[in-house]
């Protein structure tokens, strides 16, 4: 499994159920990335996508506690262990992690890479990500020239989690 998300300088990532960022660039990277894959996620961040629909043209994943939730088109789990049995239905180079905060940092140490969009702002967030940065098992791989998006500056990082390539 992979993880993608977009991070403030502080490492925020959304306030009151919402990204903090919305830059054209960054959701074309999502969407291109992600397409035709499968993305894991939580119950709370599939109702706070448009219509609180799945993504078309992709395999969706909701992890939720809640026994008696169902939505089209989503394969619904309700434990990590659940997740991990039905996740290995799939390439694991084809599974993303695409949030909420509580399930990102729940889930990252069982994650391969992070693709992390960095952003040089610091916003008012209420969720915050684990901060790769100084995390001696992650190791940043790449980091892309800087991009800007009306006065916003922002690069696509990927990072490697050295422990799960220790166990390979």
């Amino acid at each position: 499994m992979k993880l993608i998300v977009a991070v403030a300088r502080d490492w925020g990532i959304g306030y009151k159920g919402d990204l903090l960022f919305r830059v054209p660039l960054d959701m074309e990277f999502f969407r291109d990335t992600t397409l035709n894959k499968v993305v894991v996620m939580g119950r709370k961040t599939l109702e706070s996508l448009p219509g609180g629909r799945p993504l078309k043209n992709r395999t969706n994943i909701v992890l939720t506690r809640d026994r008696n939730f169902q939505r089209e088109g989503c394969i619904i789990v309700h434990s990590k262990e659940e997740l991990f049995e039905e996740i290995k239905k799939y390439k694991e180079e084809d599974v993303f992690l695409i949030g909420g905060g509580k399930l990102y940092n729940d889930l990252y140490p069982y994650c391969s890479e992070a693709y992390i969009t960095k952003f040089d702002a610091i916003l008012e967030a209420d969720t915050y990500l684990h901060n790769f940065d100084e995390d001696k098992d992650w190791l940043l791989t790449y980091a892309s020239e800087v991009h800007e998006h009306e006065g916003l500056k922002f690069t696509f990082n990927t990072y490697k989690n050295l422990s799960l390539a220790n166990l390979a």
